[in-house]
């Protein structure tokens, strides 16, 4: 069965570099349900907390439901908690403590009617190696276009 992607963190893929990968449940609240299943969430300013060894993802924005009538008293902003398996949560902690790794969520995505996270542990980009990565992106695309052109 294929995935369907919801959305992902675009500015993840500039500001880091990305080590390792992993698929994570995500606790929800039924009407953050139905907003995620309308495409309404951002994953911009998100990252993942261990907390005494429980992931939490923070700053996750899901627009509240449009149908639910007391909108105003929902966090859009609460820690949701993430199902890992026990023996990723301890490397997880082993590398976070280290300076310049993160966790980050990437992706929120269906398999089938599951709504599912993918994890990602993640190196800091210094701002030359940002500048680099702009370089080959131009490069790539003035190649493929130059291709195109020719063929």
């Amino acid at each position: 069965m294929k995935d369907t992607l919801i959305t992902k963190n675009k500015k993840a893929y500039f500001d880091y570099e990305i080590l390792d990968s992993w698929e994570a449940w995500i606790e929800l609240f039924w009407h953050e349900v139905k907003s995620v299943r309308n495409g309404h969430v951002n994953l911009k300013w998100s990252y993942i907390s261990l907390l005494s060894g429980t992931p939490y993802l923070k700053w996750m924005h899901i627009t509240p439901w449009k149908a639910l009538v007391n909108r105003q008293n929902l966090p859009w902003d609460r820690e949701r908690k993430i199902f890992l398996h026990k023996k990723t949560i301890f490397s997880l902690l082993g590398k976070q403590k280290e300076w310049g790794y993160a966790i980050i969520p990437l992706e929120i995505y269906f398999k089938g009617s599951l709504i599912k996270l993918r994890v990602w542990l993640c190196k800091w980009r210094k701002e030359y190696d940002k500048k680099q990565v702009l370089k080959e992106r131009t490069l790539d695309k003035e190649a493929k276009m130059m291709m195109k052109k020719f063929l």
